[in-house]
């Protein structure tokens, strides 16, 4: 048997709104391990979205195949909330779902104000009725083929927590590897003797991360494989329990990096729901933001004036890159 990790992010980009990391953590047979997951599971998973129907298969892809700005979150809540199911975890509002990906953001949901009121009932898009058919569906397929879907976990990163390992690390590739590498430490498997693979996307066009894994995980001497623009390996360990790391270009094509894709990204809008609910209360009129540079410009002067009445600094809310 294998232990299978991905992960992925979404908001890496924006000044507004959170940075969200997540990991999924799955244990297969050794053969998966190098296997194309999609032809295995055709017939529950589909890397399709499936905007006006009623979905047959689970779409699990990457999430930018699934999601467009300003659209639906069907897709990516479909993916997400089965995946979540499967593991026993049915979060039935906004703050629930939070408490069952990053619990270790409770204490930001309270303190913030764009968070600390905010509630809606979940699903959004879906009946529980079809996400319980589609949860059976996935758990059979699974079983059949001897795959069992462990844990999903996020961290969601603020604007002045960013901002501090920025200051700490210099640079946001540093931080997006530095912060993906201690969720991915939290995740992993105690030594039980099998073998555990990491896949994670690239972070920031860097292609060498050993001397990032050596600093997390000191235990072993990290062994470096493969350094290139399209994929870094890294190995250590023990015979019997050897870890790998794989960094690849366009990694949401591993099926447990795209769920991880879809549950950064499901996590951010929820996220971001809140945050533009917020301030459109506070200032009538104000047209919402993804949290992009350029608009997130727009947004930031809309919002000053109430922002220096309410006595919110900066750090809470600007990402300085």
């Amino acid at each position: 048997m294998v232990n299978l990790i991905g992960t992925d992010e979404a908001g890496y980009g924006p000044n507004l709104g959170p940075l969200v990391i997540s990991a999924t953590l799955w244990q297969a047979s050794d053969d998966w391990r190098d296997a194309n997951w999609y032809e295995r599971l055709s017939d529950v998973v589909s890397r399709e979205g499936h905007p006006k129907t009623r979905p047959v298969r689970v779409p699990i892809a990457d999430s930018k195949a699934l999601y467009k700005p300003g659209g639906s979150l069907k897709n990516l809540e479909c993916g997400v909330l089965t995946g979540l199911r499967a593991i026993g975890l049915r979060p039935a509002h906004w703050r629930e779902a939070w408490q069952a990906l990053a619990p270790e953001n409770s204490d930001e949901l309270n303190r913030d104000p764009w968070y600390r009121d905010f509630q809606f009932a979940l699903p959004l898009a879906h009946d529980a009725g079809s996400l319980d058919r589609l949860t059976e569906t996935l758990r059979r397929a699974l079983q059949r083929v001897g795959i069992r879907l462990l844990a999903m976990r996020s961290v969601a990163v603020c604007p002045e927590r960013f901002n501090a390992w920025l200051d700490r690390l210099g640079n946001k590739a540093t931080v997006l590897s530095t912060l993906t590498m201690e969720l991915i430490k939290g995740v992993l498997p105690a030594p039980d003797g099998q073998a555990t693979l990491v896949v994670c996307d690239k972070h920031g066009g860097r292609q060498r991360y050993a001397d990032l894994l050596q600093a997390i995980f000191p235990d072993y001497l990290v062994e470096i494989f493969q350094e290139s623009a399209v994929r870094s390996v890294y190995r250590w360990g023990p015979a019997g329990g050897r870890v790998e790391f794989r960094f690849l270009e366009k990694a949401e094509r591993v099926l447990p990096v795209a769920l991880a894709s879809m549950m950064s990204k499901y996590l951010r809008e929820l996220a971001m729901l809140a945050w533009n609910a917020f301030w459109q209360r506070q200032v009538p009129g104000l047209r919402p933001t993804a949290g992009y540079p350029q608009d997130a410009v727009r947004f930031k002067k809309e919002i000053e004036a109430c922002q220096q009445r309410l006595g919110i600094p900066d750090r809470s809310l600007w990402r300085n890159r």
